[in-house]
């Protein structure tokens, strides 16, 4: 039972874990990349849908992404959905096609970024507690209506923060990537 819990607590935590690299894959760092606008959203016909299901999402240059949507009646809807975004970008489009182009970053702009990435690293380390508190609360649980010992309760316990401290170290190292990254660009 405790290692069913431990194990539950360990693959909810390498989720928070991957979904922050996800989100920091998407954070832009100098050039221009696709996968950057993954995670915007578009309103299309009444269901949000990510950009790159609604048209051509290419990066001809180092510094420019091309989005080439199916219909051209969604050229307003994505460009507004660019804006509303993070990203910091203005959407240019000849009727056809909608240009991304990424200026250089300034060093105003790779503080910005490195407050995105930190903050998105305490979500997630906040993510990974909660996940300890919940398991530990189990054990407690466990402990109060005598499932487990008082001992079984401490070692769960320290096990389960040695996991979190596992995890919580995963998102330092991710961060410190994306931070030298946005950094040396």
């Amino acid at each position: 039972m405790i290692k069913d819990i431990m194990d539950l607590a360990k693959e909810k935590m390498s989720k928070s874990c991957a979904s922050y690299q996800r989100d920091m894959v998407g954070l832009r760092a100098g050039r221009a990349n696709p996968q950057l606008l993954d995670r915007i959203m578009v309103d299309y016909w009444g269901t949000p849908t990510p950009i790159n299901q609604i048209g051509n999402v290419s990066s001809p240059e180092p510094r420019l992404l091309v989005i080439s949507p199916w219909e051209a009646k969604m050229i307003p809807q994505i460009e507004k959905a660019i804006q509303k975004s993070d990203l910091g970008l203005n959407p240019s489009n000849d009727g056809k096609v909608i240009r991304l182009v990424f200026p250089e970053l300034n060093e105003e702009r790779r503080r910005d970024l490195t407050k995105v990435a930190s903050k998105g690293a305490e979500e997630t380390k906040v993510a990974i507690r909660s996940i300890r508190r919940d398991a530990i609360e189990q054990f407690r649980k466990m402990k109060k209506n005598s499932e487990i010992t008082e001992d079984e309760q401490h070692k769960a316990e320290e096990d389960m923060q040695k996991i979190t401290d596992k995890a919580i170290k995963d998102v330092d190292v991710i961060y410190a990537a994306k931070e030298k990254e946005i950094m040396e660009v």
